[in-house]
């Protein structure tokens, strides 16, 4: 189990951040159905599906989608509460407040899915 949550830890280093780093993925992820988001969730996914599949095969695809979907709302959430409240990383710690627990729910997920995946 540790090489899979490894495994998805780097994951979403490298899609949450370096592959992020485009405005038209990240601008829009408020609005719900934005092809920004959407991407970045199914970027999400299919690490997700290859990172399950040393270990379940073609089984991984159920819970590679259980990973799109949760993030693709967290995210959603996230900046939809990010805008209600005019949270940004220079004009509030709260943003950061919420940044973590946007992380926090992420890494929850692959505990989760480590879970499913050897139970």
């Amino acid at each position: 189990m540790f090489e899979l949550l490894l495994g998805l830890f780097i994951k979403h280093f490298i899609v949450d951040f370096p592959l992020q780093a485009c405005p038209w993925i990240y601008r829009n992820k408020y609005i719900y159905g934005h092809i920004g988001g959407l991407f970045h969730a199914g970027l999400h996914g299919s690490g997700t599906y290859l990172i399950l599949y040393f270990w379940l095969g073609t089984d991984a695809w159920a819970l590679a989608l259980l990973d799109l979907i949760a993030h693709y709302h967290i995210d959603w959430a996230k900046m939809n509460i990010a805008i209600k409240f005019k949270l940004n990383a220079n004009n509030s710690e709260w943003f950061w407040i919420l940044l973590g627990f946007d992380q926090l729910l992420h890494h929850l997920t692959y505990f989760a899915i480590a879970h499913l995946a050897f139970n």
